[in-house]
């Protein structure tokens, strides 16, 4: 949490709350790390990920609702991409320390 001097409101911490659940489903992060390379239609989202197009645009569609990515229209083609980058910051700090925990895990096994 930040360092403030005011508390946060119990409005501020429930969006807070669901920004977290947004990102506690697998699919949400596989779909998220795809988009991480750049924009990506839903075909290409589906292939990569090997999920079904209705699971993905599921999944497209809560991320878009809640802000985390933004849709592109040409023709036919639906195109998604980041629109809150930091996202991978967050991504980034809980990667880093669950590395760094297995490791050392690792090591005290023995592995």
């Amino acid at each position: 949490m930040a360092n403030t001097d005011k508390p946060m409101s119990d409005e501020m911490l429930e969006l807070i709350a669901q920004r977290f659940r947004l990102l506690s489903d697998p699919m949400r992060l596989k779909i998220l790390h795809q988009l991480q390379a750049g924009e990506k239609s839903v075909t290409e989202l589906v292939e990569n990920t090997g999920a079904s197009q209705p699971n993905v645009s599921k999944h497209l569609s809560t991320l878009r609702t809640h802000g985390l990515v933004k849709r592109r229209q040409e023709g036919n083609m639906a195109y998604f991409s980041i629109a809150a980058p930091f996202i991978f910051d967050v991504c980034n700090i809980v990667c880093d320390g669950m590395k760094s925990e297995w490791e050392q895990r690792s090591t005290l096994l023995g592995g």
